[in-house]
């Protein structure tokens, strides 16, 4: 997401604006921050660095100094939960457990993180006086509904810890905002990925661990057998959405709307695709069962987020694709070893 203060008219809104990003040192979170940033937004960033090595946010403290506040801790603290709240006016929730597979071996966890976290957090926004809470939501909460493209009036049946955990932080935004007047948003995220996703990690999400595995020289596996579909959502549509719905003019009391492209593509699309990119055409990915918890088919019906927020994705599916093999392939050549980042599977 481009542009600063002076040539984006949502500089207009976040200028000057106190600001906080649960989870702002991970893969979302950090662009997020970044755009903030431009934006002339004061940003708090509170983070436990479990997803992340905390680089990126401090070559942007570096960059822009006392515009940028990081509180390390997690969102279950209520004291560092507590100092990163003070004068908060927006509050952009994004610190969770982002693994389905992980969420299979961890449940407990999983929705300490992602539900009980979130009431924390909802709370805390409460308690500090916040005006907006944005939440990212989860696209794994229609779970195994054969019915596309998903629309956010369907019956959410998720399949997964994961998906489960962040229905019941949907929950806990629409509570909040019609209990206590806490104006918030869920927005529904649909595979995201872009520059600064984690490829090296047992959890990455399929574009980044392609893009990784093709560029080690091994063959990527593929879970299923690659005519799975996805909605792949590169970064910037996303931070474009969460962007406009911080600012949004009307106040939302707990809506849900999805933030994606609106197109399905296959999993095995994607892999032929990467391969291309690499100068590896030709490869042949490893197969394996599908994994307990994985959905056959996704894809969003935007229409409620242009509506509502007038969204509208501002980068296409190759276009993301090319940006974030060329950012890897700089990094490797720059510090040839794995990249840093986050892990987002939504």
């Amino acid at each position: 997401m481009g542009g600063s203060e002076s040539t984006n008219p949502l500089g207009g809104f976040y200028g000057q604006r106190r600001v906080v990003v649960t989870g702002g040192a991970g893969f979302i979170g950090g662009h997020l921050v970044e755009a903030l940033l431009l934006l002339g937004a004061r940003v708090t960033v509170l983070d436990d660095l479990s997803n992340s090595d905390g680089s990126h946010v401090t070559m942007l403290a570096e960059s822009y100094g006392g515009q940028l506040r990081f509180v390390y801790g997690s969102i279950l603290d209520p004291v560092a939960l507590g100092e990163a709240m003070v004068g908060s006016e927006v509050v952009f929730h994004l610190a969770a457990m982002n693994s389905v597979p992980r969420s299979i071996e961890e449940p407990d966890r999983t929705f300490e993180v992602n539900a009980t976290g979130t009431v924390r957090v909802a709370e805390a926004s409460r308690r500090s006086g916040t005006r907006r809470l944005v939440y990212a939501a989860s696209s794994s909460a229609y779970g195994d509904d054969p019915v596309l493209p998903k629309v956010e009036s369907m019956l959410p049946r998720p399949v997964s810890p994961y998906g489960a955990s962040k229905l019941a932080g949907e929950s806990v935004v629409r509570a909040w905002s019609r209990s206590y007047g806490v104006s918030g948003i869920s927005l529904r995220l649909f595979n995201v990925f872009g520059p600064r996703q984690r490829g090296d990690d047992a959890y990455s999400a399929v574009v980044s661990a392609f893009i990784s595995g093709l560029l080690s020289g091994t063959r990527p596996t593929i879970y299923g057998d690659g005519t799975q579909t996805r909605d792949f959502t590169p970064v910037a549509n996303v931070v474009h959405a969460m962007l406009l719905a911080g600012a949004l003019g009307s106040d939302p009391d707990g809506q849900v709307v999805n933030v994606a492209l609106g197109r399905r593509t296959s999993v095995r699309w994607l892999f032929d695709a990467v391969a291309r990119l690499v100068g590896r055409e030709g490869v042949e990915p490893r197969m394996a069962p599908a994994r307990r918890g994985d959905v056959e088919h996704s894809g969003a019906d935007i229409t409620v987020s242009e509506k509502l927020l007038g969204f509208k994705p501002i980068k296409g599916l190759e276009e993301g694709l090319a940006e974030t093999v060329s950012w890897v392939m700089k990094q490797r050549e720059e510090f040839d070893s794995p990249v840093a980042g986050g892990v987002t599977e939504v």
